[in-house]
């Protein structure tokens, strides 16, 4: 009788080390909800879809993308905390993912224990962007005039601690300068205002600069990346251009709710890896001015780390304050 009863205790435990493995096998069984916690028709929902799409095609299971905006993206994020961690409920995070807890007192939830971080899927290089009058011809020129001319140089962002506005106080911050930060409602707002000349310039995602580029109403000085951009290959990096330590590539990534199991975790990882890698899904993700990315779990939550450290610095050094 107590061998019987030992073989029953051993085939429970066997059945509960092994149950998450097949669970992940089979997902998704029903439809899985994608969050954006922004608008539609901007970066993050473009990518989103792209993304749902093509997983959608590929688990035979309809991914939802789902639009809760509001507060900075923080909506959206505190849902997908509270969820249950089965892989059913996912949100496609932005950069301000990692800078909203350094500006925000109170927040419904904790970017390092309440998440699980499957993968990066892309980045979208910023771009300093000046307005033809400007008298600086590039980065180096427009840091030179910064500093003899206090306060002179108007920068737009798409509002108080949004990305946009940080990576300026980033950059007076590393060159010592002081500009005039003009907040506007949204990124939209803002490159108006700066093709119409009422601001100097601006830190443009490629996306939202790419035209004018082209057609010479703005001027691209300098990409804030590692490496060139592709479809921008005059432009210098900001490194090559002088100034260090101004890498602020704005990145999308895949989070689940904290506790996901690992195999869960690596199922849905190698699945996007494998959407985002092909040559098709490369080129979508360019001609929507990002690079395609795919990450392990620990690169994004270094990625999310590190930005967080970074932001964390820069909104204390630079007093910035959520109005």
């Amino acid at each position: 009788m107590k061998k019987l009863l030992d073989l029953f205790i051993l085939a429970g435990l066997f059945a509960s080390v092994l149950a998450p493995v097949p669970a992940a096998a089979q997902y998704p069984v029903k439809p899985v909800h994608l969050l954006v916690g922004f608008s539609p028709g901007g970066g993050v929902d473009i990518v989103a879809r792209l993304l749902a799409q093509k997983l959608s095609e590929r688990w035979g299971k309809p991914v939802v993308v789902e639009n809760r905006t509001g507060a900075a993206g923080n909506i959206a994020t505190a849902a997908v905390a509270k969820s249950a961690p089965d892989g059913y409920t996912l949100i496609m995070a932005f950069s301000s993912h990692a800078s909203n807890p350094a500006l925000y007192d109170k927040l419904p939830f904790d970017i390092d224990k309440d998440f699980t971080a499957v993968t990066l899927v892309a980045t979208a290089p910023v771009v300093v962007t000046a307005t033809p009058s400007f008298p600086a011809r590039n980065l180096a020129g427009l840091i030179d005039y910064a500093r003899a001319h206090p306060g002179a140089v108007k920068y737009g962002s798409s509002g108080v601690g949004t990305p946009v506005h940080l990576a300026g106080e980033l950059m007076m911050q590393l060159t010592g300068t002081s500009m005039i930060h003009v907040p506007y409602k949204g990124i939209s707002a803002a490159m108006t205002a700066m093709l119409g000349g009422e601001i100097d310039i601006t830190y443009a995602a490629v996306l939202s600069g790419m035209q004018h580029f082209r057609s010479g109403r703005l001027r691209p000085l300098a990409v804030a990346s590692r490496s060139r951009y592709p479809e921008l290959p005059e432009v210098p990096t900001t490194a090559e251009a002088g100034l260090t330590g101004f890498e602020i590539d704005y990145w999308y990534a895949v989070l689940g709710p904290a506790g996901m199991p690992a195999p869960l975790v690596e199922k849905i990882r190698g699945d996007v890896a494998a959407i985002v890698n092909a040559p098709e899904m490369k080129q979508s993700l360019l001609a929507q001015g990002t690079v395609a990315v795919a990450s392990s779990p620990e690169e994004a939550s270094a990625r999310i780390r590190s930005d967080y450290e970074l932001w964390t610095d820069v909104v204390k050094a630079g007093k910035v304050r959520m109005e």
